[in-house]
C-alpha cells in the first residue's frame, strides 16, 4: 500500500528542517532567529477572555463560519483598518491564516489549474498546489524591482490554465509592501486575464512606514479573497485563529467547506479573538514599535559590518544576501547553528531564486538580535555582496 502520490512526494519544509535542528539541543547557547512568530506572550486580557468563555460553558460547536459577535467585530475591523467593506456574512473564521488560504484555494482550484505565486514566498503556497493537483508558477520579487512584482514578467507567465494570482503584502520573507499603485496594476492584470486574487495580508498590522494598502481597498473586490490572522498581530500563533473576507457567493461556498475541514474553530478561542479586537490595543502597538526598533538595529548592525541589507517596510523579518557562491542558504543555516550557535531561516526554503539568501526574525529580543548578528558576521560564511 502507498500514500497518495500528490503528498507522498512533498518535500519537508526547509524552515522546519532548521527548527528541528535548532530544537535538537546540540547548542545550549543557541540564539534563535529562524522562527516566524512574535516573541511576546498573548495579551493577558485575551487569555482571560478564553478562560471566562470556557468557565461559562462556551465550549460547544459554533456556526461553521464563526460566532456572530466575532464576525461583526471583524467586519468593523476590516472597514476601519483595511479600508473596504465586508459584511459579517462575507467573513469566515478559520484555523489560522493557513487554513483560510487552503480553504480558499480548495474552493477555487481544480486539478490542472495553475497558481501564480511570488518567489521568494512562504513555502506552503507550493504545498497547497501539490495537494490540490494544481501547478504553481513563480513570479520574482527581485532586488532590482524593490522586491515588488514585475508586471511584464507576469504577462509572460500567465496562460489559459492560470486561475489564481497569489499576493502577499507585507511579504514573508522579504518585508516589502506593495504600494497602492502596484496593486492597481495587479488588479487590472487579473481582470484582463479573468483571474481570482488571493491576497495574503497576515501582516496587515505589522507595518512600519505607513505604505500598506489592502488589495480589496484599491479595487477588484468582486474577485479578491483577503486573508488575515490573529497570529502575528496579537501574538496568538498557537491559538490558530484566522479569517477571510470573500465575495458573497464564494464566502458561502467556503463556509460549507468548513464542515468537512474543521467543522468550526475553537469556541473559547473565538471569544479570545473577540477580546483581542475589542479590547485595549496598547500591547499590539508596542509590539510593532519593538519590531520597528529591531529593524533599525539590525540594519545598522549589518551596515557596520559592511553588509547592505534590505530595509523591510512590514512583517518582522530581515532578508539578506549571503554573498557566498560556494554554499547555499540551507547549508549556511545549518552551519550557523552547529558551528556558531545562531539559527536563521534558509533562503532555499522560500523559492528557487532564493538560494543565496537567509531570513532573520526581528521578533527576538534586542540583545539576542545584536549577539546573533555579531555571530553571523564573525562566522565568515557571509560575504559583503553589494546591493541586497
Amino acid at each position: 500500500m502507498r500514500a497518495a502520490p500528490a503528498v507522498a512526494g512533498m518535500k519537508h519544509n526547509g524552515i522546519r528542517t532548521i527548527m528541528d535542528l535548532a530544537m535538537s539541543g546540540t547548542r545550549p547557547d543557541l540564539i534563535r532567529l529562524e522562527i516566524g512568530e512574535p516573541g511576546f506572550p498573548t495579551p493577558a486580557h485575551v487569555v482571560r477572555a478564553a478562560d471566562e468563555a470556557a468557565a461559562a460553558g462556551r465550549t460547544k460547536y459554533t456556526a461553521n463560519a464563526g460566532i456572530p459577535e466575532l464576525r461583526a467585530a471583524l467586519s468593523d475591523k476590516i472597514k476601519r483598518v483595511n479600508g473596504f467593506d465586508a459584511r459579517p456574512e462575507d467573513i469566515v473564521v478559520t484555523a489560522g491564516g493557513v487554513q483560510a488560504l487552503f480553504a480558499t484555494l480548495t474552493a477555487l482550484v481544480e486539478p490542472g489549474d495553475d497558481i501564480l505565486i511570488p518567489d521568494p514566498a512562504w513555502p506552503n503556497y507550493i504545498a497547497f498546489g501539490k495537494i490540490l493537483g494544481a501547478s504553481t508558477t513563480a513570479y520574482s520579487l527581485a532586488p532590482e524591482t524593490g522586491f515588488l512584482p514585475d508586471l511584464a514578467e507576469l504577462e509572460r507567465l500567465v496562460t489559459p490554465r492560470t486561475k489564481v494570482l497569489m499576493l502577499n503584502s507585507p511579504s514573508n520573507p522579504v518585508g516589502s509592501v506593495f504600494p497602492a499603485g502596484t496593486l492597481a496594476e495587479l488588479i487590472a492584470f487579473a481582470e484582463r486575464n479573468d483571474l481570482w486574487i488571493v491576497s495574503d495580508e497576515c501582516y496587515d498590522q505589522v507595518v512600519f512606514d505607513d505604505t500598506f494598502a489592502s488589495t480589496a481597498a484599491v479595487g477588484g473586490a468582486e474577485r479578491t479573497i483577503s486573508v488575515f490572522t490573529f497570529s502575528k498581530t496579537y501574538a496568538m500563533t498557537g491559538w490558530r485563529i484566522g479569517y477571510l473576507a470573500a465575495p458573497p457567493s464564494l464566502a458561502e461556498i467556503i463556509t460549507r467547506l468548513q464542515e468537512p475541514m474543521v467543522s468550526c474553530i475553537s469556541t473559547p478561542g473565538q471569544y479570545a479573538a473577540l477580546a483581542a479586537l475589542t479590547g485595549p490595543q496598547d500591547e499590539q502597538r508596542a509590539m510593532v514599535e519593538t519590531y520597528r526598533a529591531n529593524r533599525d538595529l539590525a540594519v545598522g548592525e549589518f551596515a557596520a559590518h559592511g553588509f547592505d541589507v534590505y530595509r523591510p517596510q512590514g512583517a518582522f523579518y530581515l532578508w539578506m544576501r549571503t554573498g557566498n557562491r560556494d554554499l547555499d542558504g540551507m547549508e549556511i543555516a545549518k552551519r550557523l547553528i552547529t558551528e556558531h550557535g545562531v539559527a536563521v531561516g534558509p533562503g532555499p526554503a522560500f523559492g528557487e531564486r532564493s538560494g543565496e539568501y537567509i531570513r532573520l526574525s526581528l521578533a527576538a529580543s534586542a540583545d539576542d538580535l545584536r549577539e546573533g548578528i555579531r555571530r553571523i558576521c564573525a562566522s565568515g560564511l557571509l560575504h559583503p555582496a553589494g546591493r541586497f
